[in-house]
C-alpha cells in the first residue's frame, strides 16, 4: 500500500490546463501520479482540435484519480484555472495546484511545493530565487522574464521574485478568501493577478526554487500579445493602486485636505 506522505494537507488536486497537448498529456499525468500518488489530477481541456480531450478521457477511464473538464473552446489560461478552482472547491479538495501540461513544471518537484505549503497559504515555484533555474531558454527570454518580474515588484509593491510563474499550490481555504469574481486576466497575466491578490489579502506566500525546463514537444503558447497584455495590465493596476493609496492618505480623519497657513 502506498503511504500518503501528504495526508496532513488533506485532499490534493493538480489542475492541468490543456490545448493541443496530446504529445505531452500522458507523460505529465504519469509523472505526477508517480511523484505524489495520493494527488488527483483535473485536466481542463479547451476543446483541443488535436484530440487531447479524448486522450484525457482515456486516462480518466483507466485511473480514478484523473478527472476531465471539457470546456467549450480556447478561452485562455486564466479562465481555465478559474473553472478548475471552482470545480476543485466544490469537490471538496483542500489543496489546489497549478501545473503546465508541457513538462516545463516538473512533477518530481511537486513534493517540494507541498512540503512548503505546510507553513504557508500559497507556494510559488520560483525560477528567480536562489537555487532556481531555467533550462534551454535563450538569454533574451530570461531577460524578459526577469525584467517583467522586476517591473511587477516595482509597480505593484509585491515582494515576490517570480510572480509570473505558473507552478504554484494554494490551500483551498486561502482561495476562498480571495474575491475571484472580477478576475478578467485570461492570459499569463492571470498569474500576476492571483499573486497580487494573495499578497494584498495578507496570505502567507512562500517561494521555493524550481528548475523550469522548456518544452520539448508541441508548440509554446507564449507570444508577443501575451507579453504586451501582461505589461499593460500591470501598469494599469499599479497606477490605479498608487492613486487609490494617495486618495486614502488625503482622506485620513483629522488631516486637512486643503491646508492653509495661519497668519
Amino acid at each position: 500500500m502506498t503511504q500518503d506522505v501528504f495526508a496532513d494537507l488533506g485532499r490534493i488536486v493538480v489542475i492541468v490546463p490543456t490545448y493541443n497537448e496530446r504529445e505531452n498529456l500522458g507523460r505529465i499525468v504519469g509523472r505526477t501520479r508517480s511523484a505524489v500518488p495520493e494527488a488527483h489530477i483535473l485536466v481542463a481541456d479547451d476543446n483541443s482540435p488535436d484530440g487531447t480531450g479524448d486522450i484525457a478521457d482515456d486516462l480518466a477511464a483507466a485511473d480514478d484519480h484523473v478527472h476531465v473538464m471539457h470546456r467549450a473552446g480556447k478561452q485562455g489560461l486564466g479562465a481555465a484555472y478559474l473553472s478548475g478552482f471552482a470545480w476543485s472547491i466544490d469537490a471538496g479538495y483542500d489543496v489546489i495546484v497549478e501545473m503546465d501540461a508541457d513538462g516545463s513544471h516538473q512533477p518530481e518537484q511537486l513534493p517540494k511545493l507541498l512540503t512548503a505549503l505546510r507553513e504557508a497559504d500559497v507556494v510559488l515555484g520560483s525560477r528567480w530565487v536562489d537555487g532556481g533555474s531555467v533550462v534551454n531558454w535563450p538569454k533574451h527570454r530570461e531577460f524578459l522574464s526577469r525584467g517583467g518580474n522586476l517591473y511587477t515588484r516595482l509597480m505593484l509593491g509585491v515582494p515576490l521574485h517570480d510572480a509570473t510563474g505558473g507552478y504554484r499550490a494554494f490551500r483551498a481555504d486561502a482561495l476562498r478568501t480571495l474575491d475571484l469574481s472580477d478576475v478578467e486576466s485570461k492570459g499569463y497575466c492571470f498569474q500576476v493577478d492571483m499573486a497580487w491578490r494573495a499578497a494584498r489579502s495578507g496570505l502567507r506566500i512562500v517561494e521555493v526554487p524550481i528548475e523550469f525546463v522548456e518544452r520539448e514537444l508541441g508548440d509554446s503558447k507564449m507570444n508577443q500579445k501575451i507579453v504586451t497584455e501582461a505589461l499593460w495590465r500591470v501598469t494599469q493596476w499599479g497606477v490605479a493602486d498608487k492613486v487609490a493609496k494617495s486618495r486614502r492618505l488625503i482622506a485620513i480623519p483629522g488631516r486637512p485636505t486643503n491646508p492653509e497657513r495661519s497668519s
